[in-house]
């Protein structure tokens, strides 16, 4: 029984193995040789893209980048020379406005100045006209009369504009604002160390002197021995 079993054994592998035994003298591959191996790798990486591919579709990439940035940097470049530009006009105005200010800054103080021109014109030829030979105390009213106008439109005209004379004395000397012409003892009434009398007037303009006043200073008088 046992050797019935072996031979019967040995006759299912003998049938089972002469289809591959006859497959392979016809021509046929086994499902698994290489060859078949072999040409299903063929077959699988004809369907993959070529590696040529990948670095040309990264230069397109580039490409576009560098051409966005042209773009990019063109738009920045005429910006900028629009700016540049526009800069240097208002450059130009700023620059002709302030020699506008330089020139025509004093428009309205020379108007008024201009007022007081006609008191005096008209003055002298009122004075001209209508005094008599001879009557020199009339001449001096109305010579009297007209600078009194003149004077107080000349005041008016400087409080208008901000042009203030500086009253010094009995203020304590100060080299900003005072320029010193001599020292005088102090008397009655007088400090040393401030103004005793004023040579010439000072002028502030909007608070800044624009004139020094010419003044004496009073100093201690030094006890002789």
């Amino acid at each position: 029984m046992a050797a019935r079993s072996v031979w019967a054994v040995r006759r299912l592998v003998q049938r089972l193995l002469a289809p591959s035994a006859a497959s392979e003298g016809r021509g046929w591959l086994h499902p698994f040789s290489t060859a078949t191996q072999r040409t299903a790798g063929e077959d699988c990486s004809s369907e993959d893209p070529p590696d040529d591919l990948g670095p040309s579709l990264a230069e397109r990439a580039l490409k576009l980048k560098a051409v966005k940035l042209e773009k990019e940097v063109q738009d920045l470049t005429m910006r900028y020379q629009r700016a540049v530009a526009d800069g240097e006009n208002i450059r130009r105005r700023t620059q002709r406005c302030v020699e506008d200010a330089k020139i025509f800054g004093i428009q309205s103080f020379c108007k008024d100045l201009v007022e007081v021109a006609d008191i005096l014109e008209k003055t002298t030829e009122y004075i001209s006209e209508e005094t008599e030979p001879g009557d020199q105390k009339l001449t001096l009213e109305k010579i009297f009369r007209g600078l009194s106008l003149l004077e107080a439109k000349l005041k008016s005209v400087f409080a208008k504009h901000g042009l203030e004379k500086m009253t010094p004395i009995g203020d304590k000397y100060d080299p900003h604002e005072h320029e010193l012409i001599c020292h005088v003892p102090a008397g009655v009434g007088v400090q040393p160390g401030t103004v005793a009398l004023v040579r010439q007037d000072g002028y502030k303009l909007h608070g800044r002197t624009i004139r020094l006043a010419q003044v004496e200073v009073a100093v201690e008088s030094q006890r002789r021995l």
